[in-house]
């Protein structure tokens, strides 16, 4: 990336698209973009991660590029889109392989998750006392 394209992604400006990459159009905060996210890491995917306003109003590039205001949206290779948890599992499936090392990233995923879980409980609890 070059300082003027680095300047405008700061400046909440359209990057330009890398053809032959996945693009997840997505936020932190949704349990289903996370989903996603943790199926393209299982799956051995690349892929670039595209922050989506909080207000469905606000959100120009998502709709210019999808044509949907929904997180979570992929867009393909190809520059076509899919959107919605349940397509995106269907399509990443029929189109991608799973490969040997999955099983492990589940495996680990699921230990990060239990953990977390047990910290917010420890925390809730001392919190609540």
């Amino acid at each position: 990336m070059t300082p003027a394209s680095i300047t405008r992604a700061r400046q909440g400006r359209a990057l330009p698209r890398r053809p032959g990459l996945l693009e997840l159009y997505q936020t932190e905060w949704c349990p289903a973009s996370a989903r996603v996210r943790e199926r393209l890491t299982e799956l051995g995917l690349d892929y670039v991660v595209r922050q989506v306003p909080v207000e469905r109003k606000a959100r120009h590039q998502l709709l210019r590029e999808t044509g949907s205001d929904t997180i979570p949206s992929l867009v393909l290779e190809d520059g076509s889109a899919v959107t919605g948890e349940e397509p995106i599992n269907s399509y990443l499936d029929q189109h991608f392989d799973e490969p040997p090392e999955a099983e492990a990233h589940r495996l680990k995923a699921a230990k990060a998750h239990r953990r977390q879980l047990e910290e917010e409980c420890e925390w809730l609890q001392r919190a609540t006392r």
